[in-house]
Order: C-alpha cells, then sequence, then structure tokens
C-alpha cells in the first residue's frame, strides 16, 4: 500500500460529507446500542470545548510577492510571437502606445500563504503551533476565538520536532494547561480543536491508538484515530482532563485527506524544545559522532546479546566524542546514563536532548561482553557533509585464504589500504560464491571479526571459521565502505 506521511497543513479544499442515516440498524440491534451506551456511558465533551476552546487561535499566514517587471516583457514577447507566426494581434491583447523599451516598475503585495492552528501557552501572547505553519511566512497573522486579530512575531522554530513559538501583543489571555503525557494511556478518549480546511474551531474526537511511534529521529509519536486534516496543523490535542498532551502534526494519507490514522507531538517534547525558542531563539543537541542501525533478531542471538536491542554503530567519526571516548563500529550501544535504549531510534533522542559538554556514561556491547565508557557530550550541528567513502588502493595484497564450506576467498589487507579505509585490522573478500553469496557478503568487503573473534589476516579468519558451530549461522562483522554491520553466513553442509 503506497501510504504516505502528510503534514496536516494548509488546503482551500472543501470534501463533501457522507451522512449515515439513523434507520440502518434494525430496531433490536439500535436498542442493544443504546444500551451498551447506557450502561458504558459516552464522553460528553461540552464542558472540555468551553474550557479549551478560548484558548485555541487560528493561524494566517502572508508571503510578499513581486509584480510588474518581467510580466510586461512577457506579454510583448507573446504579442510578438502571435504577429511573427499568425499576422495578428495576441487575442484580447490590450492596445499599447508605443514606449521606451524600459522595465515595468515591480511592486511588492502580501498574498496568502496558508492556514493552521495553534495554542495560547501563557497569558502574555506567547503561542505554540508546527514549524512547518510558519515556515517561510513574511506575516504572521494570529485570530482568537473572541475575531480579535493580531500580528504575531516568530520567536523561533525548530524543523527537526516541527514545533514553533509565536508571540502576539496582548495580556490577559486564557493558557492552556499541560498534562502529562506518561499517564497517557492507549485506548484513552481525546479531543482535538483546530482549522480544518479553514473551518475556524472545529472539534473533532477519538481515542489514543498508540504510544512512542516512530516517525521522526527526535520525536516518539501518539497515535490517535481523532479526525486531522489540512489545517489542524498546530492545534492542541486534550485529554478528557482539559490538558493539552501533544500538538496535532500529521496523518498517513494516500488522498491528502484523514483516513484514521493522525499524529501527535508529545506536549513533554514540545514543551522542552519551546522553552529553548523562548530563551535563545534555537534549540541546541547533543550528538556523540556515531551512525547508528537496528539490531536484528538474527544477529542478537549469535552474538551473544540475547533479544533485538540498542543501536548498532556502523561508523565513529573521526575526533569525535564517540571516538575519544573507544566507541568502536560493530558495538552496539545498550544504555545510555543508566536508560535503556531499547531501539536504535532511542538514542538520538536521549543523546539530542542532553546539553553539550555534559560528561555521560554509555553501555556498549562488544564481542560477547558489556563495558561502560565515559563520554564527553559535543553539539549537534545544523548540517554536517556527507564524507566520501575510502578509494580501494591498488596494491597487491600479501596473503589469500580460502574457506569452501562458506563459499568466501580473502586477502591480507596492506598498508595502504588500511589507511584509506581507516581501519587497523581485518580480511578483505576477494570472492564470494554459495552460502557467502546468499548471505549477501560482497567483492570489496573487509571482515572485521568472526563469531566474535577479531580478524587480523587471513591465518587467523581460518581459525575463527574452523572453530564455529557449523549447524548454526556464523556472525561476520564487515566493514563495507565506511559503515559496518552484521551478516550471518549459513555454511553449506
Amino acid at each position: 500500500m503506497n501510504l504516505q506521511l502528510k503534514k496536516a497543513g494548509v488546503s482551500a479544499l472543501f470534501v463533501p460529507l457522507m451522512v449515515i442515516g439513523a434507520s440502518v440498524l434494525p430496531p433490536a440491534v439500535a436498542a442493544q446500542t443504546g444500551n451498551a451506551a447506557a450502561v458504558r456511558g459516552l464522553p460528553d465533551f461540552t464542558d472540555l470545548v468551553d474550557q479549551v476552546g478560548p484558548s485555541v487561535v487560528n493561524i494566517r499566514t502572508m508571503e510578499r510577492v513581486r509584480s510588474g517587471g518581467s510580466a510586461g516583457a512577457g506579454d510583448e514577447e507573446m504579442q510578438e510571437f502571435f504577429r511573427r507566426f499568425f499576422g495578428m494581434p495576441m487575442p484580447n491583447a490590450p492596445r499599447q502606445s508605443p514606449r521606451p523599451n524600459r522595465p515595468a516598475p515591480q511592486t511588492e503585495q502580501e498574498v496568502p500563504r496558508g492556514v493552521g492552528s495553534g495554542f495560547i501557552l501563557s497569558a502574555d501572547g506567547f503561542v505554540m503551533t508546527n514549524a512547518h505553519v510558519v515556515d517561510g511566512a513574511d506575516e504572521v497573522l494570529v485570530t482568537l476565538p473572541d475575531k480579535r486579530e493580531f500580528k504575531a512575531r516568530i520567536v523561533g522554530a525548530d524543523k527537526r520536532t516541527d514545533v514553533a513559538v509565536v508571540k502576539i501583543d496582548a495580556t490577559g489571555l486564557p493558557a492552556v494547561r499541560i498534562g502529562d503525557v506518561n499517564k497517557l494511556r492507549v485506548g484513552e478518549w481525546v479531543m482535538a480543536i483546530g482549522s480544518p480546511f479553514g473551518l475556524e474551531n472545529s472539534v473533532t474526537a477519538g481515542i489514543v491508538s498508540a504510544k512512542q511511534r516512530d516517525t521522526g529521529d527526535y520525536l516518539p509519536f501518539i497515535q490517535t484515530d481523532v479526525a486531522v486534516n489540512p489545517g489542524n496543523s498546530g492545534g492542541p490535542l486534550i485529554n478528557m482532563r482539559g490538558e493539552v498532551v501533544g500538538i496535532n502534526s500529521q496523518i498517513y494519507s494516500r488522498s491528502g485527506g484523514f483516513m484514521g490514522i493522525s499524529f501527535a507531538i508529545p506536549i513533554d517534547e514540545a514543551m522542552r524544545v519551546s522553552e529553548q525558542l523562548r530563551t535563545s531563539g534555537r534549540v541546541t543537541r547533543g550528538r556523540v559522532g556515531v551512525q547508528i542501525d537496528q539490531v536484528t533478531k538474527d544477529v542478537a542471538e549469535s552474538i551473544g546479546l540475547g533479544k533485538a536491542q540498542g543501536a548498532l554503530v556502523r561508523n565513529v567519526e573521526p575526533g569525535s566524542p564517540a571516538e575519544k571516548a573507544g566507541v568502536e563500529a560493530g558495538d552496539i550501544i545498550t544504555r545510555f546514563e543508566g536508560r535503556p535504549v531499547e531501539k536504535a531510534s532511542d538514542l538520538p533522542r536521549l543523546v539530542g536532548n542532553t546539553k553539550p559538554g555534559t560528561k555521560s556514561t554509555i553501555t556498549v556491547f562488544r564481542r560477547g561482553q558489556s563495558r561502560d565508557l565515559s563520554i564527553t557530550i559535543a553539539e549537534l550541528e545544523v548540517d554536517q557533509a556527507a564524507k566520501r567513502p575510502a578509494s580501494r588502493s591498488s596494491e597487491a595484497p600479501k596473503a589469500q585464504a580460502s574457506v569452501q564450506a562458506l563459499g568466501v576467498t580473502v586477502t591480507e589487507l596492506t598498508d595502504a589500504q588500511k589507511r584509506e579505509l581507516k581501519v587497523k585490522r581485518g580480511v578483505r573478500v576477494e570472492s564470494v560464491a554459495d552460502a557467502a553469496a546468499r548471505s549477501g557478503l560482497r567483492e570489496g568487503d573487509v571482515i572485521l571479526s568472526v563469531g566474535n573473534v577479531e580478524i587480523r589476516n587471513p591465518r587467523e579468519f581460518e581459525a575463527a571459521v574452523a572453530k564455529v558451530d557449523r549447524s548454526k549461522p556464523v556472525n561476520m562483522l564487515i566493514q563495507r565502505g565506511e559503515l559496518v554491520q552484521f551478516v550471518l553466513v549459513r555454511p553449506s553442509r
């Protein structure tokens, strides 16, 4: 299914509503349904709307565009085209008197750019919304439920979390109450207020479908079935206590409209970001300088980790905090500051929320054993240039070995190859067949370890393979380009 993740942003499109008649259910079924509802008690959102509604705002953005200039020149060129090829003036072209050949003066005007939602954080005019709602806007207009309209100043926006804060010059505003996301339960009723398709103060409701959904580097989203459409972006997700627990941000859709799955930014993550935006206008995050990947169940079992957890280190940046701390490619980071790293996406969040300069402890699983390493967190740069993979050396290899059971032939790395690949050990794969080929091993890969045993030369490679249990997959830590990964080779019998 070709599902796409959409920002619940802006649209001027209105869609027809489908009305379900009351006579669809047979009387007996209807009676049973009514009795069940009476027993369980369906939620009433009217008090919540009265309580939170005054704090939800409509946000319109404007963009300045220039007109004039080249438009006149384009019209003249088109008229010349019609005159030369059709012997007639361009249809509906206005008559123009002769004038000097000079560009028309350019004029600047503001045009509507989009519509979104937001909610009041404080009585003195701070408003939270999505970063994509105000991104690229030259002017932001905030309309309160009482129809007062204010020009807003963008305090700061963070694209990584899609959180933004704007400020309006007003006092005595009704601020929302912030809830505890940790107490939010799957199946709990929640409500959204926003401006879908520009329809201000629209209320929709549903339940929490899931928590901790991974759809971004720094955000474990709240998934709901609350109807969210373009224009709802930046509006609050509210629990039954009238507290904001999230910011409605994205939807899963094949059509661009709501299809039963929507996502909200957890309010605790959003508040951390908003505090930094209000203080400095930007967000500072920590980094350690590693490229990571998921740990599969097969790899975890083959290396003795037990269950699939942690973040597999595929590359360590030279000079990074990770390299200085002794982290190696092939390590699996299982804990950060004592907190478990259950999956790879947990690590960027834990590190990103740590202040640069902080001395932290990470736990890595390496060749069958866990060890703690001390690391000093650095600051995450906005953009980092991608590095080119090391080129291959033409220097001839020194020694060779072949293991028929695995279908792989390896050669010793030359000193030049080690320098280019930035490795201290390993053997280079010269050819693959049978089991090795089926496992995905490729010519040019560098095998760093076999069965948790480090490899320095072809002789050690043969010795390590001879000791493995042929009835089980053989785990190999390999380097391909600048990244490392585990490959499981099932020996031929």
